[in-house]
C-alpha cells in the first residue's frame, strides 16, 4: 500500500535487482541528453514572437528536462564517458545557468550525508513549502560557495570554468548588443534557479528524516508528466541506475517489498 502517511517500519529494506538497469542503449542515450532541446528551441521561438505565455510554459520544461539530465549527469549515468559527461554539465551550465558542477558535489554529498544537519543541499527540505520557495536565489548561491571551497583541484577548475563560461551571456543581454530573447531566457533561468530549492529538493524531502529519506511517485500518468524525475528514494538506494531506468527498478522494489508503505511526492 502506498500513501502519503509516515513509515512505521525501520526494518532494513530488501535487495532488488539493479545491475543490469545500468546500462543504457546508444538510443537512449541519445533521447537522454538531447531531452531538454525541443523544449529550449521552442521556448525560445515562442519568445522571439512575443508569446511570453506560451514560451514561459516551455522555458519550464526545458528547466525540468535540464535538471533530469544533470541529475544524471551528477552520476556520470547519462551513457557517456566522464569526460563527455563533463562536457556536458559544461553546457548544461551555460545554458541553465551556474555551474552544474558545483551541483555534483553539493549532490554527490548530500548522497553519503543524506538529510543531515550539515546537508546543505537538503536545506530546502528543512522548512516549509513556502519557506524553501523564499530562500530563492540564496540556496544555488550556497551551494556555489560550499562547493568552491570544498570541491578538489579539479573541481574547482571545473566550477571556476562554468562561472566564467556564463559571462557568454553578458554582451546579450546588457550594452548594445542585448535582444530580447536572449534577455528574456536568462530571466526565465535566474527564476528557475531560484526554485531549485522547492522543485528540486523540498518535493522530494520534505518530512523526511534519517531512516525514511525520500518520497517516490506511482502513478505512471504523473511520472510521465513529470518526465521521471520523482522515483526518489529509488534513486537514493541505488543512485547509479539512470533515471530512465527507474520505473523498471520501483517495480522490482515493489516486488521485493510488497506491502511497505511509502512516502509520496503527490
Amino acid at each position: 500500500m502506498f500513501d502519503s502517511s509516515p513509515l512505521h517500519s525501520e526494518r532494513p529494506p530488501a535487495a532488488a535487482a539493479w545491475r543490469d538497469l545500468l546500462p543504457l542503449s546508444h538510443r537512449e542515450t541519445i533521447k537522454e541528453v538531447l531531452l531538454p532541446l525541443p523544449w529550449l528551441v521552442g521556448s525560445l521561438a515562442f519568445a522571439g514572437l512575443g508569446l511570453y505565455f506560451l514560451a514561459l510554459a516551455l522555458s519550464f520544461l526545458f528547466f525540468l528536462t535540464g535538471l533530469r539530465v544533470n541529475h544524471g549527469g551528477c552520476h556520470y549515468s547519462v551513457g557517456l564517458s566522464r569526460r563527455h559527461t563533463d562536457i556536458l554539465l559544461l553546457w548544461l551550465s551555460v545554458l541553465m545557468l551556474g555551474s552544474m558542477h558545483a551541483v555534483q558535489w553539493n549532490h554527490l554529498r548530500h548522497h553519503r550525508y543524506c538529510l543531515a544537519d550539515d546537508d546543505i543541499e537538503a536545506m530546502g527540505a528543512r522548512h516549509s513549502a513556502m519557506g524553501a520557495i523564499l530562500l530563492g536565489p540564496w540556496f544555488p548561491l550556497r551551494l556555489h560557495i560550499a562547493a568552491l571551497r570544498g570541491a578538489n583541484r579539479a573541481g574547482q577548475w571545473w566550477i571556476t570554468a562554468e562561472l566564467m563560461a556564463n559571462l557568454f551571456w553578458l554582451p546579450l543581454v546588457i550594452g548594445p548588443f542585448a535582444t530580447s530573447i536572449p534577455r528574456y531566457h536568462v530571466l526565465t533561468m535566474l527564476a528557475g534557479q531560484s526554485l531549485t530549492a522547492f522543485f528540486a529538493v523540498w518535493t522530494v524531502h520534505h518530512g523526511c528524516k534519517p531512516g525514511v529519506i525520500a518520497r517516490t511517485i506511482r502513478s505512471r500518468l504523473r511520472s510521465a508528466i513529470t518526465f521521471d524525475m520523482f522515483y526518489h528514494l529509488e534513486h537514493h538506494r541505488y543512485p547509479m541506475v539512470p533515471t530512465a531506468h527507474l520505473h523498471l527498478l520501483a517495480a522490482r522494489i515493489d516486488a521485493a517489498e510488497p506491502g511497505m508503505r511509502r512516502l509520496l511526492v503527490w
